[in-house]
C-alpha cells in the first residue's frame, strides 16, 4: 500500500487551517496542524514530514522564521509559503530564501493540488538522490577496497592522506582493470567535496576535435553545429572532482590548455575569451608510462611534472595474488544480491586455477569471470569449467611459472616441423587463445610488440 504523504500545515487562522486540512484529506494526504511556528518546530522534532505548508504572518514565530529553521535543521523538506494577496512580496522573499513555492489566499483547489504534487515529487527526488549518494559513499570507501597486499595497503594509506588536500592533483598509475576509477572515487568521497560532483572523462574515447569542448564547454557559434552554449565537464565538476582517465592519450594541442588549468585554475570555453574558474580537484589516471611518452615527444614534460604532484600506483593482480580470495568473496556477495542466487562459494580446484592465472585484465577480468560462473552455476560450488579461463597449454594445464606471471607451454610438434619459426608461431597462437583474441594483452603477457601477432 502506498504511504500517505504527511504534511505539516501551519496557520493561526482556524478557518484556513480547517479548509486546508479538509482539502489535504481529500487528496489522500495525512495533514498535521499547528497554529504557529514554534508549535510547528516542536512537531518537526517529533516526526518527519514530507512537506511544510505554512502561513507567513503569524504570532509567536512567523513563517519566515520557521522557514529559516526548516532549511537549517530539516534540509530536503519542501516549504510552501501561504499568504494573502496583499502580502505577495513576503511570499516572493520566502522563495528567495529557499521556499519551494507559494500559494495565495483564498485557495484555488486545482492550483493547490498541482503545487502540492510538484512539491512532493521534488521531495521524493531529493530523498532518492540522498539515498543514492549515501550508497555510493558507502561503496566507494578505502575500507571497501579488499586487500591484504602490503603494496596495495601502502597505496591506500597514501590515498587517504591526499584525500584531505582537495587542491592537490593526483596521478593514478596502473594497468587496465586494476581499479583506478574506484580509487579515484574513494579519494573523492573521503574529501569534503560535494558527493554528487564526481565527473569521469575517458580522454581516449572522445574524438580529438570534440575533447576540448567536452572538457571546457563551448559558446554558440564556436564551430559548425554549435547552435547553443554548452557547459563542459569542468563546470559539471564544480565543488567536486574530475577524473581524466587515459591522460596519456590526450592530444598534445590540448595538453597545453590543461597545463594552464592546473597552474592558473582557469579555463576558457571554445570560442570564448572569458576565463572561467576551475573549482574542482583534478585526478588523472593512465595505464601507460608517461615518462616514456615524454621521452618520445608524445607528452609534454611540463604537464607530466604538473600532474605528477602526488603519484599513486596500483599493482596488477598477478603481483598481489593473496587478494584474490578476498576479491572473490566481495564479488560473490554483490552477485548474490544482483542475481538473487545462493552462490555457496568456489571449489578448491577452481580457486587453485584462479590463484595461478595471470589475470591480464586484472580485477575487472576477475569480476567478469565470476559473473559468468555465477550465471552458469545452479546452487553449487563454482568449478573450473564454470570459470571459462583459457588454459596455458594444449593439455589444459597451467604451469608453475604462471605464479610469477609467466606461461608454461606443452608444445608437441613433429620432428620434421621443429624450427624456431614454428615454435614461435605455436606460442603466439596459444597465448592469443588464452587472452581471448586480445592481441594487446597477449603481447603484454609475452613482453613483445603487438605487431608480432598479425601473422598468427
Amino acid at each position: 500500500m502506498k504511504k500517505k504523504p504527511v504534511i505539516l500545515v501551519v496557520d493561526d487562522d482556524l478557518l484556513s487551517l480547517t479548509m486546508l486540512e479538509n482539502i489535504l484529506n481529500q487528496e489522500g494526504c495525512c495533514p498535521v496542524t499547528a497554529s504557529n511556528g514554534r508549535e510547528a518546530l516542536q512537531l518537526l522534532e517529533q516526526q518527519p514530514f514530507d512537506l511544510v505548508l505554512s502561513d507567513m504572518v503569524m504570532p509567536v514565530m512567523d513563517g519566515m522564521a520557521l522557514l529559516e529553521q526548516v532549511l537549517q535543521r530539516f534540509p530536503g523538506t519542501p516549504f510552501i509559503a501561504v499568504t494573502a494577496e496583499s502580502s505577495i512580496s513576503g511570499a516572493v522573499e520566502a522563495i528567495r530564501h529557499g521556499a519551494y513555492d507559494y500559494l495565495e489566499k483564498p485557495f484555488n483547489p486545482d492550483l493547490l493540488r498541482i503545487t502540492l504534487q510538484q512539491a512532493l515529487d521534488y521531495q521524493r527526488v531529493v530523498q532518492e538522490n540522498r539515498q543514492i549518494r549515501e550508497l555510493l559513499k558507502e561503496r566507494y570507501t578505502f575500507q571497501s577496497i579488499a586487500t591484504v597486499s602490503p603494496a596495495m595497503k601502502q597505496t591506500l594509506l597514501l590515498a587517504e592522506r591526499v584525500a584531505a588536500a582537495r587542491q592537490t592533483t593526483v596521478a593514478i598509475y596502473g594497468e587496465s582493470g586494476v581499479g583506478k576509477e574506484v580509487l579515484a572515487r574513494a579519494i573523492h568521497f573521503a574529501s569534503d567535496a560535494q558527493p554528487n560532483r564526481f565527473v569521469a572523462v575517458n580522454c581516449a574515447a572522445v574524438p580529438e576535435h570534440l575533447l576540448e569542448s567536452e572538457l571546457f564547454g563551448h559558446v554558440r557559434g564556436a564551430f559548425t553545429g554549435a547552435d547553443r552554449d554548452r557547459e563542459g565537464k569542468f563546470s559539471s565538476a564544480k565543488g567536486g572532482t574530475i577524473l581524466l582517465d587515459e591522460i596519456g592519450d590526450m592530444p598534445l594541442s590540448l595538453q597545453a590548455k590543461l597545463l594552464r588549468v592546473l597552474q592558473e585554475r582557469v579555463y576558457e570555453k571554445v570560442g570564448s575569451n572569458t576565463c572561467c574558474p576551475a573549482e574542482c580537484r583534478v585526478i588523472v589516471a593512465t595505464n601507460r608510462n608517461l615518462a616514456e611518452l615524454v621521452a618520445a615527444g608524445r607528452f609534454r614534460e611540463d604537464l607530466y611534472h604538473r600532474i605528477n604532484v602526488f603519484p599513486l600506483t596500483i599493482p596488477p593482480l598477478r603481483e598481489r595474488r593473496d587478494d584474490i580470495p578476498l576479491l572473490c568473496e566481495h564479488a560473490l556477495a554483490e552477485l548474490r544480491q544482483h542475481l538473487g542466487k545462493s552462490l555457496p562459494g568456489i571449489s578448491q580446484k577452481a580457486m587453485e586455477m584462479m590463484l595461478v592465472y595471470p589475470w591480464p585484465g586484472n580485477v575487472r577480468e576477475l569480476r567478469n569471470c565470476l559473473e559468468r560462473a555465477a550465471i552458469l552455476t545452479d546452487g553449487e560450488l563454482i568449478r573450473p569449467e564454470h570459470l571459462g579461463l583459457a588454459s596455458a597449454s594444449p593439455g589444459g594445464t597451467v604451469g608453475e611459472g604462471a605464479a610469477a606471471g609467466c606461461i608454461s607451454y606443452t608444445l608437441t610438434l613433429p620432428a620434421e616441423q621443429l624450427s624456431l619459426a614454428a615454435l614461435t608461431d605455436q606460442i603466439l597462437t596459444i597465448t592469443l587463445e588464452r587472452c581471448g583474441g586480445n592481441k594487446s594483452q597477449a603481447a603484454k603477457l609475452l613482453g613483445i610488440a603487438r605487431k608480432n601477432f598479425y601473422r598468427t
